[in-house]
């Protein structure tokens, strides 16, 4: 994927001047040593300025990790630390920021060798509040080195979401359809979060598709997709003009970038779309987000940025959804009911049209989007990839922006289930733990809409930590039963 950041975090140990300097240079050694060892060494620069314990120590080490192309900062407390110059280390660094700090290592070594850090990450902490400095801070910050190592690559999916935003531009097309306000959202977050927005018509974009007409380039997306379709290439007719798309919305994104590195796109897919292109983008769309550029559905800006989040984190291709239906009692009870260990409640079906890439799914086959035949010719809603999706394990989430311009958030943990879903689009059985309180006390509470992110695999933890470090103060999830949720009766 060439539209997601590569991080490179840059380690620097800090250091009280009452405390043994060696403490945390030997320190610092052993968890590059343990990291280097286990993960892969490219990710972690270690400062070599010997320690930082003033302010000038400070501007040192800053400039040795920004020269070594670091873009992520760890904080090392290898001993007790210096408050001022560590916090000032976080304030000025241009990007993400984790702290963490040394374990003491043997009961031989509390006299001289003991470096106190348990207690100074309190005061780190402290100070970075008090200077307003955003941090990471791990759940359990203090360790030893191995465990320090572990911190760190844990921490790399948050950082690379954090550099990914910091350097996105939403591009969407269109105001979102008449009876849409479920994905209508004021975009001051985003600017909040310092994510770029380029608003357009769909009619600057079907200009650019015009002009793609007869594009040389043509002939060989449509050998492209029709390799990835295969069998499921059930309508090759529509293939040169899916094709015109998709080099209409990658030459879009080149042209528009701007000096922003990372693209995510809110597409425009009804009402007047299918009538005036002659197909419907959602395989398209499942294309470029199978390439690491997130595209979103019914200009729903906050779900592409969501997409984007995923894709950071799980580094995979993700999709956004419908959180669209229940699961017939007939199918609970004779495919699901007894093999897993899931009340009715927990599963739900996630659906859309047909915008999932094809390695997300266990078959495909290219067809007509159905709810929009209802009421159009046939033909000009050909386009969509239907399928059910792999089962395995599954993350929903969204960052969305209340009317009120909040951020809230939301994090699943899950799994799609082996089971047919005997439907039509791009849908899977999903089981998510009490999902059904899930449902009513944060989706519906919380006024969330229908659309959610999926990312392929259990992410809850990082991403978590990324909504946690952009300041968002409600961030739901699926509690468990003997965890009541505020606004749950307790005599239901």
């Amino acid at each position: 994927m060439n539209n997601l950041p590569v991080v490179k975090a840059g380690l620097v140990a800090v250091s009280r001047d009452c405390f043994p300097e060696s403490l945390s240079v030997d320190r610092r050694k052993a968890v590059a040593k343990a990291y280097r060892e286990k993960y892969d060494g490219a990710s972690l620069y270690e400062c070599p300025i010997c320690i930082v314990e003033s302010e000038l120590h400070m501007v040192q080490a800053l400039e040795d990790v920004k020269a070594a192309g670091c873009n992520a900062l760890v904080v090392y407390l290898g001993n007790f630390g210096p408050e001022i110059a560590e916090t000032l280390l976080a304030k000025h660094f241009d990007g993400p920021v984790m702290f963490i700090a040394a374990a003491e290592e043997s009961g031989s070594s509390l006299t001289q060798g003991r470096g106190d850090a348990y207690c100074g990450m309190l005061n780190a902490s402290y100070n970075l509040k008090l200077r307003n400095v955003k941090a990471y801070i791990p759940e359990n910050p203090v360790g030893t080195a191995q465990e320090c190592a572990d911190r760190i690559e844990e921490f790399l999916p948050v950082a690379r979401a954090l550099v990914g935003l910091s350097q996105l531009k939403i591009i969407s097309f269109g105001p979102r359809p008449l009876n849409f306000l479920a994905c209508n959202a004021p975009i001051k977050q985003l600017y909040n979060l310092g994510v770029e927005i380029e608003e357009n018509s769909e009619l600057d974009l079907f200009e650019a598709f015009k002009n793609h007409e007869g594009d040389e380039r043509i002939p060989d997306v449509v050998k492209d997709m029709e390799e990835e379709l295969g069998e499921g290439n059930l309508k090759p007719e529509i293939l040169p003009k899916l094709a015109q798309y998709e080099l209409t919305l990658l030459d879009w994104v080149e042209a528009h970038r701007g000096y922003r590195k990372y693209v995510a796109i809110a597409g425009k897919c009804w009402p007047a779309f299918q009538t005036q292109f002659g197909f419907v983008p959602c395989y398209v769309n499942s294309r470029l987000t199978g390439m690491g550029i997130p595209v979103s559905c019914e200009v729903d800006i906050y779900g592409a940025l969501s997409e984007f989040i995923g894709t950071c984190v799980s580094r995979d291709a993700v999709t956004l959804l419908d959180i669209n239906n229940t699961v017939p009692g007939d199918i609970y009870e004779t495919d699901i009911k007894g093999t897993w260990d899931y009340s009715h409640g927990d599963t739900f079906m996630g659906f859309h049209c047909g915008n999932t890439s094809s390695k997300k799914l266990s078959f495909c086959a290219m067809k007509y989007q159905m709810i929009m035949a209802r009421s159009l010719p046939e033909e000009v809603t050909q386009g969509t990839l239907e399928g059910d999706i792999k089962p395995g394990d599954i993350t929903f989430f969204r960052l969305q922006s209340t009317a009120d311009c909040r951020l809230t958030a939301y994090v699943a943990q899950g799994e799609v289930l082996p089971v047919a879903t005997r439907s039509f689009g791009s849908i899977g059985i999903f089981a998510i733990p009490e999902m059904g309180r899930f449902y009513r006390h944060v989706l519906i509470e919380k006024n969330f809409p229908h659309h959610g992110a999926v990312a392929f695999g259990h992410f809850g933890k990082a991403l978590f930590e990324v909504f946690k470090y952009l300041g968002v103060e409600d961030i739901g999830f699926n509690q468990p039963r003997n965890m009541r949720y505020p606004g749950e009766n307790p005599f239901a």
